[in-house]
């Protein structure tokens, strides 16, 4: 028999291997280097033993927490909610080990217990980079993730030690990263699908300058689509958040006010008569190239307050016709992608009957939860594990129900609001309707997510629509209790000091004590409207100029609060200030004073907290009084200082000094600079085809 490989060969083929079968090959067990298994083979998903050659003892079995259930083959699982949760209840009977990087309770590692967990940020790149030296492949829950870093995965791996060796490690990630990163942006998204070179239908769109640009942009969507139109968020919205309908020209300036920081698009009105959702499983070979693309029935997707509240199967009052035409486009939408894995494809019925992609989810979804009894043989979710690890689909995916209702289960006025709906369907028993109950032990906050339930029937949808009323009724009267008492939902709509508030997210947990300070000033930024950053004046006359730099704070979500605080006409005031704001969970403080400039200095000499001046520009000496003023500090008070009436560096300085600790600002800085140098290059190419006469005439407009 062969000997073992090399370690040294083994370092350079490490992307090729599990982690199991490196720990194998690596402790010294023969086995011919062809027989170890390729990438585009079905992994082992149950653990395996090899028989002892005669006279050799046994290996006695390694005390290794990272070796617990080692022949199973693991994924790497970017986010840990309900998803999450319902992809761990699948895998779970299959000897599929699941390892989660969330916080430390999150809901999925509550269903599946493994040590391979990671307790930290799905956006933090070291903590990705230890999922991956965790797994043998990696996936995601949602896809507002760090692709920069699983580009750099797949790149160049990360480094494993196995038995005293270094071995790099690169875990398939599946959807691609290429996926994600256009699935982020949905106007780039719909280019995409646009220049596929197969007909997919969208909507027509224009992209939305920023700035004092903004309003001329707008101008133009409205004469080239006629109103209304649709304003939407590239980047970051889900669940119809960040959208705003432009019915005239009046609207104009409140679109600008509650979108205007963000990247946008506008997108001409689709008259459609319902919204349609198609899950597709695509698969791939391990070289890349599509192998197949599957759809599940279509489905009809309700939305109320921006939120799926039903899906129906199949869709009510919608010709069969219709239905596989949906399904037809959705695989060609999906053939267009990269990776393996589960996809939501959501569209629009238009009134002439024709279809309309409105966008794309690369992993399971909302309207795909009714698979879980609809189609027990092949869910959604058991779907993206075989998907994921190359394992057998089928050609075509046929529900063993004739009809089948998805009631989401959201958080109401109350803790209890969905007490009585939960304990509906737990006492519901019919002959010809079956009910399934699944809570995901998510705390109950009013619009959130916490559970949902399934209907199924041998019957019409519309027959057993009218079986499921008293369900339906009391999901409705959930909603209209909770608008009633205008309760503060978790979405990133809500405003604090005029900063728009973070989505929702639980604390996170430490792991090592290393990590304690980051991960908890981490959990506190994304899961609370508590302010990190202190924006004081020594006079309202100042609060002019601070406004560009709280525009700033208010694009990357960063909560603040407001003061004015003089030097010399409040200095104990001031004082009590500066030394409470660490106490109050202050992180950083931007101070804006004129003239003689007194206050970043004397609140720098008052607290531990970084202290950004801003120099304003006053009646005499154009400002320079103010610069040299906090420039000139004495050793040991430290004050940073931007250019005169700078208060945007302030501000960008400030998520800088966030984004030390706190994952999520430093990679939204990383994409802030990305679409800065983007705007200069789109600039520098129409002054270069237009020249200087055209360019400085559009300027001029």
């Amino acid at each position: 028999m062969d000997p073992a490989p090399r370690p040294n060969a083994l370092k350079s083929m490490g992307h090729r291997l599990s982690l199991t079968k490196l720990r194998r090959a690596l402790s010294g067990r023969k086995k011919k280097l062809e027989e170890i298994q390729e990438p585009d083979e079905p992994y082992q998903t149950t653990p395996t033993t090899t028989k002892p050659e005669e006279g050799q003892e046994e290996e006695e079995e390694e005390d290794d927490d990272d070796d617990m259930n080692e022949g199973n083959t693991v994924i790497g699982l970017l986010g840990g909610g309900q998803l999450g949760r319902m992809l761990c209840e699948a895998a779970n009977p299959l000897g599929i080990d699941i390892a989660i990087l969330d916080e430390h309770n999150a809901p999925a590692k509550q269903a599946h217990n493994t040590n391979r967990h990671v307790v930290g940020s799905f956006k933090d790149p070291g903590r990705i980079k230890e999922l991956a030296a965790r797994s043998d492949y990696l996936s995601v829950e949602i896809e507002h993730v760090d692709t920069e870093v699983l580009e750099d995965i797949e790149k160049n791996g990360v480094p494993v030690e196995i038995n005293g060796e270094i071995v790099t490690h690169r875990p398939p990630i599946h959807p691609s990263w290429r996926t994600l990163r256009l699935i982020q942006d949905k106007y780039l998204q719909k280019e995409h699908f646009k220049s596929s070179g197969k007909t997919i239908p969208i909507a027509e769109q224009i992209a939305i300058e920023s700035g004092d640009a903004a309003l001329d942009s707008l101008k133009k969507a409205g004469k080239q689509f006629g109103f209304p139109f649709m304003l939407k968020a590239r980047k970051g919205s889900y669940d119809g958040r960040g959208n705003f309908k432009v019915d005239s020209e009046d609207d104009f300036a409140e679109a600008i006010k509650a979108l205007g920081t963000l990247p946008l698009y506008a997108e001409k009105w689709a008259p459609f008569v319902k919204e349609l959702a198609v899950m597709v499983i695509r698969t791939e070979d391990s070289d890349g190239k599509l192998k197949n693309c599957v759809a599940y029935p279509a489905v009809e997707t309700i939305h109320e307050d921006s939120i799926c509240t039903k899906v129906f199967m199949p869709p009510r009052d919608v010709s069969e016709d219709i239905c596989e035409k949906a399904r037809k486009l959705a695989t060609e939408v999906i053939s267009t992608l990269w990776g393996r894995g589960v996809f939501a494809v959501e569209m629009f019925l238009l009134e002439d009957a024709s279809l309309m992609i409105n966008e794309v989810a690369p992993r399971p979804h909302n309207s795909g939860h009714y698979t879980i009894e609809a189609v027990p043989y092949m869910s959604q979710y058991k779907a993206q594990l075989h998907a994921v690890l190359d394992l057998p689909v089928p050609d075509k995916l046929i529900p063993r129900v004739q009809s089948s209702i998805m009631l989401n289960i959201l958080g109401g006025a109350k803790p209890d609001s969905h007490h009585h709906l939960s304990g509906l369907a737990r006492s519901t028993y019919d002959d010809d309707m079956d009910v399934y109950l699944h809570l995901y032990n998510k705390e109950s906050k009013p619009s959130r997510k916490i559970g949902h339930i399934t209907l199924t029937g041998f019957c019409s949808v519309q027959e057993l629509e009218a079986k499921a009323k008293p369900f339906i009724d009391l999901v409705d009267q959930i909603r209209l209790d909770r608008l009633e008492a205008t309760s503060e939902t978790l979405r990133p709509t809500q405003e604090t000091n005029g900063s728009a508030k973070p989505a929702e997210k639980a604390p996170v947990e430490p792991a090592t004590d290393n990590h304690v300070e980051a991960q908890e000033l981490s959990a506190e930024a994304a899961s609370s409207d508590k302010p990190l950053v202190l924006v004081t004046m020594g006079s309202d006359s100042d609060l002019p100029v601070l406004k560009a730099g709280l525009d700033i704070l208010k694009e990357f979500n960063v909560p603040y609060a407001l003061d004015i605080t003089s030097a010399h006409r409040t200095p104990k005031y001031m004082m009590k200030v500066a030394d409470e704001a660490a106490g109050k969970g202050i992180k950083v403080i931007i101070a804006a004073a004129g003239g003689a400039a007194h206050l970043p200095g004397m609140i720098s000499s008052e607290t531990p907290l970084p202290v950004i001046g801003v120099p304003v520009k006053a009646t005499h000496l154009d400002g320079i009084d103010s610069l040299l003023s906090i420039v000139q500090m004495p050793r040991g008070v430290p004050t940073a200082t931007v250019g005169i009436n700078n208060s945007t560096n302030a501000a960008l300085l400030a998520i800088r000094i966030l984004g030390a600790f706190v994952p999520e600002y430093q990679q939204a800085m990383k994409k802030y600079q990305v679409d800065m140098e983007e705007a200069v290059i789109v600039k520098g190419t129409k002054l270069r085809e237009g020249g200087d006469a055209a360019y400085l005439a559009g300027m001029k407009k």
